[in-house]
């Protein structure tokens, strides 16, 4: 069975490490604020000009003025601090977020992501992606495996326009966990019940397995 939303940030909560920096992008990546693993001390930043964001906010606990990026409401952890949007790209572009998860559109096989605009419809701008994808040192991407069509978003080259180039270092789908290597996708994991033959079906770019590929396990 594929993963649900839960389920991919749960997954990618555990590739966090101890004293990092994370940028959560909209979407399914805010949602790993709700799993970051006990005993271990994460710092969220959020562009809008927050640092020590905490877990979404019980009915009991909720402050309209609180928000992330992504207009949603938030909580903080003891310690955090707030500035404006101008110090937080500064943080940013100056290479001090460990982290970047962020949600995509395509991503290919060279690492290059889509993430801000189909064509057609109307958006408000790039925002701060491309900032994001240009300086943190590690991209991890958060996504279906294919659209609502059945088609593939991990492509030999991406047919959206480009938030960055050859920047991703790991994706979690509904479907599997993948590192972008020189040659093409690297199958690492697959979601419960789902076969690799399954996964090759649902990625047009080079997939790469390599002996038996294990479950994810919760």
């Amino acid at each position: 069975m594929a993963l649900d939303k839960n389920q991919i940030a749960m997954r990618i909560a555990r590739e966090i490490k101890d004293g990092n920096y994370v940028n959560l992008g909209i979407g399914i990546p805010t949602l790993v604020a709700n799993f970051i693993p006990e005993g271990i001390i994460v710092t969220l930043q959020s562009e809008n000009g927050m640092l020590g964001m905490g877990p979404f906010p019980t009915m009991e606990t909720v402050d309209a003025d609180l928000i992330n990026a992504g207009k949603q409401t938030i909580t903080y952890l003891p310690g955090a601090s707030f500035f404006d949007s101008a110090t937080s790209f500064a943080m940013i572009r100056g290479g001090h977020v460990d982290v970047t998860i962020l949600g995509a559109f395509e991503v290919s096989e060279k690492g290059d992501i889509a993430s801000w605009k189909v064509p057609g419809k109307l958006i408000k701008g790039m925002g701060g992606a491309m900032d994001l994808v240009a300086s943190a040192k590690n991209i991890i991407v958060a996504m279906q495996h294919t659209n609502k069509e059945g088609q593939s978003k991990l492509l030999k080259e991406c047919t959206l326009p480009l938030t960055g180039v050859g920047c991703v270092k790991r994706i979690v789908s509904d479907l599997a966990v993948l590192d972008v290597t020189e040659k093409g996708f690297k199958l690492l994991e697959r979601a419960p019940g789902v076969t690799v033959e399954q996964i090759q079906k649902a990625t047009e770019g080079t997939l790469i397995v390599e002996g038996d590929i294990p479950e994810i396990q919760f």
